[in-house]
């Protein structure tokens, strides 16, 4: 988490919301990390998550990340969840939770009985921390 954190961190720094995304394999090997880049790539799916996934597959040549953990700062939005879920990422952990949009705790995506895979999650890790990247931000914006 704390590698996703940097990557937030580098995502604020150029102007994103900052958010990040580090995805390691069964070893605890890094096999991708990313933040948000909507607005550099002007791509709405740009988010960390996104962009980690298409690095993932690539690092292991398959659609399948079974046995994968994903780390980011904050819970997965309904269309990165969904992606997750196709994916089959094997566990996610996230640091902040996202009482309006959280694809877990709004949306029920991990859980929803129409998805194929269910990923075992695990929230509040580094929330302080996640929160703080978030809340700096948005304060220096504003």
């Amino acid at each position: 988490m704390r590698m996703a954190l940097g990557q937030a961190q580098a995502a604020a720094e150029a102007g994103e919301v900052p958010t990040g995304c580090v995805i390691v394999d069964a070893d605890g090997s890094v096999i991708a990390k990313a933040h948000n880049q909507t607005e550099v790539l002007h791509d709405a799916t740009a988010h960390a998550e996104m962009i980690a996934l298409s690095q993932a597959f690539a690092a292991v040549g398959n659609e399948r990340l079974n046995g994968t953990t994903l780390y980011v700062t904050k819970e997965p939005c309904p269309m990165c969840a969904g992606a997750i879920a196709l994916a089959r990422v094997s566990r996610v952990v996230w640091g902040v939770g996202d009482p309006k949009r959280g694809g877990a705790s709004v949306f029920g995506i991990f859980e929803h009985p129409g998805m194929n895979h269910h990923p075992e999650t695990a929230s509040g890790l580094m929330e302080k921390e996640s929160l703080e990247v978030l809340q700096s931000f948005f304060r220096a914006r504003r």
